[in-house]
């Protein structure tokens, strides 16, 4: 399928100037500030999956001295979005194929219950809230906004959990999205037969909801995350760092 216009491919691995950056205000210490930067541009895209951190540019870039980007590295680290390899030193993570169809199966699993629950608490305040957020979506689908897309399935399906699972689900399906985001540069969005199958689905949820249909709001979000496994291996998307809403 058509790649969507403006989509970024064969970007840089490095950034192309404090722009990429001056947007991040420095937090309480240089660590926090170097941590900072560097997930900014790993899930904008500046810094892609597999590419080279090096602390003595990134020290040098940011006006601060070699400990402070240790720091942040480790905290990356442990979040999953940098890895160390032998020979290599400090890369941008890249999951396998298994790894990120692991995950996404998670996220089935744990959205899936959380949909089965929102169909018998849901109000109708809660209703026309998801569906007003549905509507965004489509109409950024039409003016191509891939950025606003994958935002509004993100609130979209966020909302849900909350509404599903304010105890314990909504929680943990935060706790994914923070530790395994998407980049932009990765994101099956810009391809259009993928909106269209997720603002199909995202359709499909709605009116399970209206009806308190419980087991199939739980069917039909399980399937529509577990969809994007096979529409990255059909894009032939490249592994990201992490997986995040489609």
């Amino acid at each position: 399928m058509a790649r969507r216009k403006g989509s970024p491919v064969g970007r840089s691995t490095q950034p192309e100037g404090p722009q990429h950056y001056s947007a991040v205000k420095p937090p309480g210490s240089r660590a926090d500030y170097v941590h900072s930067v560097l997930r900014r541009e790993i899930l904008t895209g500046v810094l892609l999956p597999g590419a080279p951190i090096l602390q003595d540019e990134i020290g040098s870039r940011l006006g601060v001295s070699i400990t402070p980007v240790r720091e942040a590295l480790r905290r990356l680290e442990s979040a999953g979005l940098v890895s160390y390899q032998t020979h290599y030193g400090a890369t941008v993570s890249q999951l396998s194929a298994e790894a990120a169809a692991e995950l996404y199966q998670v996220r089935a699993a744990v959205e899936g219950v959380a949909a089965r629950l929102a169909a018998g608490r849901i109000t109708p305040e809660e209703l026309a809230e998801l569906r007003g957020m549905h509507e965004s979506m489509e109409v950024a689908h039409r003016e191509s906004d891939t950025v606003r897309l994958a935002n509004g399935s993100r609130l979209f399906h966020a909302r849900i959990a909350r509404i599903g699972g304010p105890a314990f689900l909504a929680g943990h399906l935060r706790w994914i999205w923070e530790n395994y985001p998407v980049p932009h540069t990765e994101s099956v969005w810009q391809f259009d037969d993928v909106a269209d199958n997720t603002l199909r689905y995202h359709a499909q949820i709605l009116v399970a909801l209206e009806r308190g249909d419980a087991p199939a709001a739980q069917r039909l979000m399980a399937e529509h995350i577990e969809s994007a496994i096979g529409e990255r291996e059909r894009h032939r998307v490249c592994s990201p760092a992490t997986t995040t809403p489609v």
